[in-house]
């Protein structure tokens, strides 16, 4: 049982509460292993607080203008700004990253996010149609009341963000669920709230588990959009239900995204940042790649170099300078990624390097660590290479023509990201044309402009998150014609 002052409380109304049920859960550090927090086991109960707060907040909020909503968002905006070591110390400890990663994107980007659709909310304009001299046609926005944002465990306050500001510009108001794994960023946002003034209601984070909370956010009659980031079965049970509830859904789901490598490739550039987008934050972001193809006449000179970078990588206590992969986020997901390389080798793949639990020494021995695993020898049709790991695990294979580049990179259910490596642009654009993949990096990874659509095909997702396409999710349009 740890101190009470480090229980995080759920945020409903504008104020700090216990669950309804008394339970609580365990929050641990998985540097270490041990639990340093604990949450609220929340409930439907908890949900139902949380919308009624919702409901009373909605008329004010929504009737204010643009201005002051803007204000509201950039006054949170500066606060996490000003907290950017705490908040990324927090960050480290919650979710296993180095917080050295957390300082220089999660924590900015949780600031960007609010930042930004702040000030989107000042340009959007509307579109009019003059028919004739009979009529005008306008189309007017209004938000669409309360919104349900359930975010994932891998960029915790990143994420989180992502959806609300958002929602929260647009004039909704919100009742959020964070995971039950990294809460505690969550739980921080939730005090920043609290200090700048956000009027009661406005914002709801509610803790728990999926199975009570989001699912309560999900079933309930009164929160008619959801926005969810997750696994494709979360996702698709999600769709199940909300479904005939006719809900506005956005599902952010699964990935195993290629990395597409031609000989042509500016060879220093590609192998830096290859190795970049298959370790960040221990493999464990939806657009890193897990599966690269690499052009035949460059395949050994490849694997050579990229297994020497991956080597060196510092793997170990996410506090420590220099390091570069830290702890995976659960015991659980840990004991999968495990299986997964296991499955490798039945399958017929050779461990170039990695494989391994790591027990690093001092305070993160019993912490959950897995080496940097590059895998070679499979076919690109067996379950490795067709099923998500999310860890720190890339296969390598070669091939022969863009042909079979682009059946191999097809070949998956999934269709969130690539990267295509090429200095032939003719090539660039035709493959990245034929690619049933929602998000491509030409010679590039992970250079986000806030502005442009995010999402996947195929069981990667459904809708667009992002700029103002996440403006009009969180909207209804209507048309409102005027005889002249």
């Amino acid at each position: 049982m740890v101190n009470e002052k480090m229980n995080i409380r759920n945020y409903i109304g504008g104020e700090f509460l216990d669950p309804l049920s008394g339970q609580w859960l365990d929050n641990y550090n998985p540097a270490t292993g041990e639990v340093y927090s604990q949450i609220p086991d929340s409930d439907a109960l908890d949900v139902e607080l949380a919308v009624l707060a919702a409901q009373k907040a909605f008329p004010a909020w929504s009737a204010l203008s643009e201005e002051k909503r803007s204000e509201y968002l950039m006054k949170i905006a500066n606060t996490i700004d000003a907290q950017l070591e705490t908040l990324s110390l927090a960050e480290s400890m919650d979710n296993g990253k180095p917080v050295s990663l957390a300082k220089v994107m999660d924590i900015p980007r949780a600031r960007d996010n609010f930042s930004f659709f702040a000030t989107a909310i000042l340009h959007e304009s509307s579109t009019s149609y003059k028919t004739g001299n009979e009529a005008i046609n306008y189309t007017y926005k209004s938000p669409i009341g309360l919104a349900g944002c359930i975010s994932p465990w891998n960029l915790p306050l990143y994420l989180f963000t992502w959806k609300i500001a958002p929602a929260l510009a647009a004039g909704n108001c919100v009742i959020a669920k964070p995971s039950e794994i990294t809460p505690m960023t969550a739980y921080m946002l939730s005090e920043i709230c609290a200090e700048i003034g956000l009027p009661a209601g406005v914002l709801n984070i509610v803790h728990g588990l999926g199975p009570k909370v989001g699912s309560a956010i999900v079933t309930h009659p009164n929160i008619p959009a959801i926005s969810f980031t997750g696994g494709t079965k979360t996702g698709a049970e999600i769709a199940r239900v909300a479904a005939p509830m006719f809900k506005k859904l956005s599902l952010e789901l699964g990935g195993k995204n290629p990395n597409v490598i031609f000989a042509d490739c500016d060879f220093e550039k590609m192998l830096k940042t290859t190795v970049s987008s298959s370790f960040t934050n221990q493999g464990e972001i939806c657009l890193c790649g897990s599966r690269i193809f690499v052009e035949r006449p460059l395949y050994e000179k490849f694997k050579i170099a990229f297994v020497e970078k991956v080597k060196a990588l510092k793997a170990g206590d996410p506090l420590e300078d220099g390091v570069r992969v830290g702890a995976l986020v659960s015991k659980g997901h840990m004991e999968k990624v495990l299986s997964y390389i296991k499955l490798a080798q039945e399958e017929g793949g050779s461990i170039l390097t990695g494989g391994n639990q790591i027990h690093p020494d001092g305070r993160c021995t019993n912490g959950y660590f897995i080496e940097p695993t590059v895998i070679e020898g499979l076919s690109h049709t067996c379950r490795t290479n067709q099923e998500e790991i999310f860890g720190p695990v890339v296969t390598i294979m070669p091939f022969d023509t863009d042909n079979q580049a682009l059946d191999m990179a097809n070949s998956t259910l999934y269709g969130l990201s690539a990267k295509i490596w090429t200095e032939n642009l003719t090539r660039a654009h035709k493959f990245a044309h034929q690619l049933q993949i929602g998000i491509i990096w030409i010679n590039c990874w992970l250079l986000r402009d806030l502005r442009t659509p995010f999402g996947g095909m195929k069981q990667s997702g459904v809708g667009r998150e992002g700029g103002f396409e996440a403006l009009d999710f969180f909207t209804e349009k209507k048309n409102i014609c005027i005889k002249l």
